[in-house]
């Protein structure tokens, strides 16, 4: 049965709305170990929790500008451009009511961490070495977590350091020694050499031995 003519359009008001939130994985490798920074929160709700850093979208609020807000307030973190990485939608997966994540991920230096590690309120969790602590995050914040985990690895996978984790220049084992972390397992020595040296720019120069016999020092190329 078509509307009358004579009945008013629906208004956006007529909808059930979400409240919308960012969420940011921001992931780094420290102590041999790939590591999402975690800060503790100041809100009533889940008080002195960990969590990944996030914040409401506020009115006219571009997602973007929501993110970089929430890392310098609740991070001290400042001058990234982090990537949207998937929209979190499960009804329940805050207790407060029906709020939709727009998750982001971002890989950073631990040098560019230092300053806001220095802050009882921020740290970092082992991926691998703290799972019970990321599987209590709340929010659904372990969710987004594994998937930016799945998200690096698959990034890692395709190019030498897309993360500039590394100081350059490097030698090619240190280059495979990030990425055994970063995956999470051991990689074939020479399957990984014949991968990544067509993606890396010979420097021509000589690692000075002191970390290993010296060999071959490399940069990223820049595409």
């Amino acid at each position: 049965m078509k509307a009358s003519k004579n009945t008013p359009a629906p208004s956006l008001l007529d909808y059930p709305r979400p409240s919308v939130a960012v969420d940011t994985a921001v992931l780094t490798v420290a102590d041999g170990a790939l590591q999402v920074l975690l800060v503790r929160r100041g809100e009533e709700h889940h008080h002195g929790e960990w969590a990944l850093p996030g914040t409401f979208l506020r009115e006219r609020e571009r997602l973007a500008d929501a993110v970089l807000r929430s890392l310098r307030e609740k991070a001290g973190i400042s001058g990234r451009v982090p990537r949207q990485l998937h929209v979190f939608d499960d009804p329940e997966r805050d207790d407060r009511g029906w709020v939709l994540s727009v998750a982001h991920v971002d890989v950073v230096p631990l040098a560019e961490l230092e300053e806001a590690l220095k802050s009882d309120g921020v740290r970092l969790a082992s991926v691998a070495g703290e799972p019970e602590l990321i599987a209590g995050l709340p929010y659904g914040h372990a969710e987004i977590a594994a998937k930016a985990v799945e998200w690096i690895r698959a990034t890692y996978a395709e190019a030498p350091d897309p993360g500039a984790l590394l100081d350059e220049p490097f030698t090619l084992k240190e280059l495979r020694d990030l990425h055994e972390v970063v995956a999470g397992r051991s990689l074939m020595r020479d399957t990984f050499r014949r991968f990544m040296e067509p993606q890396l720019a010979g420097t021509g120069r000589m690692s000075d031995g002191t970390r290993g016999r010296p060999s071959r020092l490399w940069r990223r190329v820049v595409r």
